[in-house]
């Protein structure tokens, strides 16, 4: 696009010369487009826009379809229209705060209050001054078998590989994470140059595909090259990727337009083809194998954290583990729940809507099964689906979770206008695409700023939520601290939707009520559910 003005406006201005030659007047035609070859010139010249540096003069339409957002989102309320990617709220706070520009709105609450679902934080009497608490809350992850532990921030970028986004949005990304002292996850599409040239702290995933940890020409996991790529000092944890909130039980798509030679040696596949993920891994087959596959990976790494990430599906598969766990004293660092309103750039619409527990459900569930099993005290939980604001870090917390991942806000602290044009390799912006037409208008150096600016921005609003419950540090956020609207007349705190569990009750038999069955279903030898009829 870009070349096409300049050629456009070339061409132009040439048969303006010509016609003036033999007829003055048309020099009069410069005042109309002078000023909009100058605009274009400046757009192509400007770094902070994306958009406007693509598509001089045409992107400048974005910000009026923004001025006219307000009544759009309008129209969906009042006609109970659902199924935004992203809230106007959370966008607004998103933008505002990777701009560092002032994130407070005039007034009053946007929500409806008396809404179905509508939750909020209980606030204290005798709150804090947020300025007494620390600016920078830590976790250190890393259980009795790790050797490298990792003091992570509780805000870090959630998994979206190389392939999937842009070089560009890559370095921008570990730029940020460099900046901020935030940790950022690879995705499953291996460990790139472009993760490695800001210093960043890297978290190296692999997925069912073990690109960057495969064997040639197959899906078969390589003990060399998995450890080749997991000793570098940029990477500072590891994680298997069992299943994503956008597909799980589906396997990771590349579209072929995004499979680029450079992307195609990364992942070790052939160029220019769609790669579909199994699945299932290959390097294991029982809950049992699974755990000595993490420690082999925690070994290879040289004992750093190593853990696992899962969209909860059956309940018994998730009990099987912590079965497993007990049996053979192998405990992952971390767990990551993930939930099914997780996003993608490329999923089939009934795994995008219709499988998977959503994150809240399935992260209440997963800290109380590690509670029931006396877990918890080797175990770190992070929350990843749909994380932007720090009220949703809050009630992730609330919850069980102790670190946060989030990765649509961090897209759009790049810039992203949800296009929805991920999986077709035209993404606007230059964050998920491959064409470098497209992506060199994302500048690094100004968006990994904006990065880092989100995340700070992020956690002092958290911080100043915290302070204004009363509590001191996240550690101390229970479930007593948020409450529901479940209908008009019914409110409910969450530990009272989420009933905490006796420590230890699962080891004694002890079951809670809903427990009994589960427990009767899962084996540490199989994540095959057990029948328990008869």
């Amino acid at each position: 696009m870009r070349n096409l003005f300049i050629i456009f406006s070339v061409a132009v201005l040439a048969i303006i010369a010509v016609i003036a030659y033999f007829w003055p007047p048309i020099l009069f035609a410069l005042i109309l487009v002078g000023p909009l070859v100058i605009l274009g010139i400046m757009d192509l010249l400007q770094n902070k826009h994306t958009i406007r540096k693509n598509f001089p003069l045409i992107g400048r339409g974005r910000y009026l379809m923004e001025a006219l957002r307000p009544a759009v989102y309008q129209y969906f309320i009042e006609n109970d229209i659902d199924g935004r990617p992203f809230s106007r709220i959370d966008r607004s706070v998103i933008y505002q705060r990777s701009k560092n520009v002032r994130d407070t709105v005039p007034f009053g609450t946007q929500l409806n209050v008396y809404g179905e679902g509508y939750e909020w934080v209980n606030h204290s009497i005798a709150a804090l001054d947020h300025h007494d608490l620390n600016a920078d809350p830590r976790i250190m992850i890393g259980g009795p078998d790790c050797t490298q532990p990792y003091s992570a921030s509780i805000l870090n970028i959630s998994a979206m590989s190389y392939g999937s986004l842009s070089a560009n949005a890559i370095m921008a990304l570990n730029g940020g994470a460099q900046i901020g002292k935030f940790a950022h996850n690879t995705g499953e599409g291996g460990v790139s140059h472009y993760h490695l040239e800001h210093k960043g702290d890297i978290i190296f995933q692999v997925g069912t595909g073990y690109f960057g940890a495969r064997e040639p020409g197959g899906h078969t996991f390589s003990a060399k090259a998995f450890k080749a790529n997991a000793i570098l000092p940029e990477v500072k944890m590891i994680e298997l990727k069992l299943s994503q909130g956008a597909k799980p039980g589906h396997g990771g798509i590349l579209p072929a337009k995004k499979n680029t030679p450079e992307i195609a040696k990364i992942r070790g596949v052939e160029p220019g083809t769609t790669v579909n993920s199994p699945p299932k891994h290959t390097a294991f087959d029982t809950p049992i194998e699974m755990l000595k596959f993490i420690a082999e990976l925690r070994t290879l790494s040289g004992g750093k954290p190593t853990g696992f990430k899962l969209c909860l599906g059956q309940k018994s598969e998730f009990i099987a583990l912590c079965l497993a766990m007990k049996e053979t004293k192998i405990y992952p660092d971390f767990i990551a729940i993930d939930g099914g309103e997780g996003g993608t750039g490329a999923a089939p619409v009934e795994f995008s809507n219709s499988v998977g527990w959503p994150m809240r459900d399935g992260l209440a569930f997963a800290y109380d099964a590690l509670v029931g099993f006396d877990l918890k005290q080797h175990i770190t939980i992070i929350a990843s689906g749909k994380v932007a604001t720090s009220f949703d870090m809050f009630r992730a917390m609330a919850l069980g979770a102790d670190v946060c991942y989030a990765a649509r806000a961090f897209m759009m602290s790049l810039g992203c206008i949800q296009s929805l044009e991920c999986n077709r390799n035209i993404c606007p912006t230059g964050i998920a695409t491959q064409r470098p037409e497209l992506m060199k208008g994302l500048i690094v150096g100004d968006k990994k700023a904006r990065v880092a600016n989100y995340h700070h921005e992020t956690i002092e609003a958290f911080i100043e939520l915290l302070a204004a419950t009363g509590l001191e540090k996240p550690e101390d956020i229970t479930r007593a601290h948020i409450n529901r609207n479940e209908s008009q007349t019914l409110i409910r705190r969450y530990d009272e939707s989420y009933p905490y569990i006796e420590k230890g009750c699962l080891l004694n038999g002890n079951y809670p009520k809903g427990w009994e069955t589960i427990m009767k279903e899962a084996s540490a030898n199989t994540f095959q559910r057990q029948s328990t009829l008869g």
